[in-house]
This record gives structure tokens, C-alpha cells and sequence, in this order.
């Protein structure tokens, strides 16, 4: 039987990881094709509240909710550091195979010569497009035709590995980060399901491809990346604000205090036909023109109006536009900046 260590930290690895598991006690039926993940590395918990209650990872609460109901026996690291000591306790794992998704950590030859098979990765672009730590967030912001997955050998290089897969799909324009990462772990735990049952049938991973192509990289996201420049076009504000949800969020400000703009639309996206609807008004980018009981609010940009649908001022709760409005009378007409 293959023994796998899973490897990952946030909500769509903990996606990724119900599915692997879930597969692999069907894998069970076909003695050939059986696998289990004895193990998951995860990131140690993190301290939140008044109380700085330790929170573990949504990697590790699934397998603790796994192992509950299943009496299961999964182990779950959270290493600081895969120092030495981290290292001896995957040995006594006797891992064959190493499945990364989202873990975040660089790992290094001796952490590699763990594993028989070495390990492989999933990562959520057609690389070598979108090397590098959000690219989920890059297609969107780049208002990509179509994303997809790559799963990989794993290299030394940061996402040079050759290419076990690649699953390709058309965008919508619709998706948030969140959103396409919850299709990504769906696509690509089914991708590495299937992997797995061909290591442990053959004994050996599937053939492998060179990356083929130039190289783009992404950056890691700060909270300042979420500020809008309303002298940008109305399409690219729509792009951020979808990239950039759950996290960082986008924002503003308006009279000095921070208005975050939760959801929002470029106008010629979803109401192109809608006389009611500016095209043109000549207003200073970042003015709030009117507030449209149908649409939403209109708020001018560097080209096009964009329609918010949910705002949140600071400390406050996030509400639809018509329940900010209620409240905000004076809105219509400030200049945010």
C-alpha cells in the first residue's frame, strides 16, 4: 500500500485534502490501487482573538475531524522548521510519496530523500505561467481568458518541476480568488487522486513533460495591494476587488475614514444596455455619481463606472448597497480617494 504525506496550510488544501482522503478509503475496494495518507505537515496553529486562542490550520482541523470520525490514525506535524527533528518524525512515517498543496515552506534535498517517489505538487496555473505564490489572484487581476492546473514533480527551482498534468479551463470574469481556489482544490484533488492510484498499481510515477514556454512569476500580495486607484479603468477595479477577495479585501477612503468595497461590477460588464447607466460623465475618477435602486451605487473611474453592491466602513458590519445607503445619505456625490 502507497503511504502519502499531504502537505498544505489554508481552506482550499483542506479542500483538497477531504477529497484525497475520501478517495483513498475507496481505494481500499481495489487492493492494487490502494493508498493512504498516514500523515499531513501543516503550518503550527496561530493565535487570534482577545484570548489568543491557538487556531489550527484548516489543513490540520480536517484531519482532526478525519481522524474522529473515522478512528483513524492520520499524524499531524506542525513543524516550525523542517529541521532535523522534523525530519525524523516524517522518517518514522515511512512515507513512499509527498503531495503538496499550498504549504508555503521551501524544501530542500534532504527533506526530498524522504520520500521514494519524491514529491509532487499542485499548483493552480498553466505553468511555467504564474510561477510563484498567487497565481490564482495574477489570472484574475490579468483578466485571463482561462486558468488551470499543473501538477508537478517537485524541484529545488521554485515550481520548475516537469509536469506530471495540466487541466485547462475558460474564466468567466466572475470568479473571486476564493471562488476559483475551491475549483482548483475540486480539479485538482481529482488530478492527484488518479496519480496516486497509478503509483501504487505501477510502482513509479507517470511520464513526465519539461515545461514548455517563458517563465512569469507573481509576487506575494501585501495589505496595502488592496487600496484602489480610482484612476484605473472600471474593469481593472472589478479585477481587483475579485483577486484580492477573501484577502486583502479592497478599500478606500472617504471623508478620512477607510470604506472597504466588498463586492463590485464594471457597469458595462453586467448593465451595458441599461440607459439609466452613465457611460461617459466626465467626473473626477473616484466620485460617487448616484445610487441606482436596481443596480447599485455608481462610482466613476479612470474609464467606465463601476456599480458597488456591498461596502463596509471601518469597523463597521459589511452591507448590501442599499442598507449602506440608509445610513450614509451624504455618500452620493464625496469623492473617494
Amino acid at each position: 500500500m502507497l503511504r502519502v504525506l499531504y502537505a498544505g496550510s489554508p481552506a482550499a488544501s483542506s479542500r483538497a485534502l477531504e477529497l484525497i482522503l475520501k478517495d483513498s478509503y475507496m481505494s481500499s475496494s481495489i487492493p492494487e490501487e490502494q493508498y493512504k495518507v498516514v500523515g499531513v505537515l501543516t503550518n503550527p496553529p496561530s493565535t487570534q482573538g482577545r484570548h489568543r486562542d491557538l487556531i489550527p490550520t484548516e489543513v490540520a482541523h480536517y484531519a482532526q475531524i478525519w481522524n474522529e470520525a473515522r478512528d483513524d490514525g492520520i499524524v499531524i506535524l506542525t513543524p516550525e522548521h523542517l529541521k532535523q527533528e522534523a525530519r525524523d518524525q516524517i522518517a518514522s512515517l515511512h512515507p513512499d510519496v509527498f503531495i503538496c498543496f499550498a504549504y508555503g515552506h521551501i524544501l530542500g534535498p534532504k527533506f526530498f530523500s524522504l520520500f521514494k517517489y519524491g514529491g509532487i505538487n499542485l499548483h493552480p496555473s498553466l505553468l511555467p505561467k504564474y510561477r510563484g505564490a498567487t497565481p490564482v489572484n495574477q489570472a484574475i487581476l490579468n483578466c485571463d481568458r482561462e486558468t488551470g492546473i499543473s501538477i508537478q514533480k517537485m524541484a529545488l527551482g521554485i515550481d520548475e518541476g516537469d509536469i506530471l498534468s495540466q487541466q485547462k479551463w475558460t474564466l468567466t470574469g466572475t470568479e473571486t480568488a476564493e471562488s476559483l481556489l475551491r475549483e482548483v482544490a475540486l480539479h485538482g484533488a481529482i488530478s492527484i487522486t488518479t496519480i496516486l492510484r497509478y503509483i501504487a498499481k505501477h510502482k513509479e510515477l507517470p511520464i513526465s513533460v519539461p515545461q514548455h514556454g517563458v517563465a512569469s512569476y507573481c509576487s506575494i500580495i501585501k495589505k496595502e495591494d488592496g487600496r484602489i486607484r480610482w484612476g484605473d479603468s472600471a474593469e481593472q477595479i472589478d479585477a481587483k476587488i475579485r483577486a484580492y477577495t477573501p484577502w486583502p479585501g479592497c478599500f478606500t477612503t472617504c471623508g478620512g475614514q477607510t470604506l472597504r468595497i466588498i463586492k463590485a461590477r464594471d457597469a458595462d460588464k453586467i448593465a451595458y444596455q441599461d440607459s439609466s447607466i452613465p457611460k461617459d460623465t466626465g467626473a473626477v475618477p473616484g466620485t460617487v455619481l448616484a445610487y441606482n435602486k436596481q443596480r447599485g451605487i455608481l462610482i466613476q473611474t479612470g474609464d467606465g463606472i463601476l456599480i458597488a453592491t456591498e461596502l463596509q466602513w471601518q469597523a463597521k458590519k459589511s452591507m448590501d448597497y442599499k442598507s449602506f445607503m440608509n445610513g450614509s445619505r451624504n455618500f452620493i456625490g464625496s469623492v473617494l480617494e
